[in-house]
């Protein structure tokens, strides 16, 4: 008997070695998002880290979480973001306002913070067998009723916060256009 059949170690699949590699460019992505001192390239950034995210689900068979990460976020939320940017008159090019200087007290809480929710999951998780006879958990049809049953209230009160948040960045950018006409 091999080294492999005893423990119980199984030789990675093309699923599982894609999964790290998407892994991977998702956090670089990421990093360049909060690291650029651009606002619209982190924008975009923004969404290379989050359709990374989208086929990091197509690859846990999650479907249906991926096509709403594709049409909310990427779709959604990023465009709020560079409605927002464009509305508000925000730097386009690169901008001294956006670096704080704080880089480093940053940076140590960003750590802590990586940290904490890594020793969260792994502690929520240690014991916890997946079975892999019952329902795929990441199909639509248990997403869909886990959702609708249990998650409905804060699923609208996020797309009343969203419109919210389009419609304040379009007084302010009202605000500004007549005060700039009034003087």
């Amino acid at each position: 008997m091999t080294l492999a059949a005893t423990h119980g170690f199984l030789s990675p699949t093309g699923v599982e070695i894609a999964f790290v590699l998407v892994g991977i460019v998702t956090l670089g992505a990421a990093v360049v998002t909060v690291t650029t001192r651009q606002l619209v390239h982190a924008a975009l950034w923004l969404v290379v880290a989050l359709g990374g995210l989208a086929v990091e689900y197509l690859l846990l068979t999650a479907e249906f979480i991926a096509w709403v990460q594709v049409l909310i976020y990427v779709g959604s939320v990023v465009v709020l973001l560079l409605f927002g940017l464009m509305l508000t008159k925000a730097p386009i090019g690169r901008s001294e306002d956006a670096d704080s200087g704080n880089r480093p007290a940053a940076l140590a809480v960003a750590v802590a913070a990586a940290a904490a929710l890594v020793w969260v999951v792994v502690d929520a998780f240690r014991a916890t067998w997946i079975d892999l006879d019952g329902p795929a958990q990441g199909s639509t049809k248990v997403s869909g009723a886990i959702l609708f049953r249990h998650w409905v209230l804060p699923f609208e009160a996020l797309s009343v916060l969203l419109l919210a948040a389009l419609v304040g960045a379009i007084v302010l950018s009202r605000r500004d256009r007549d005060q700039e006409g009034g003087n």
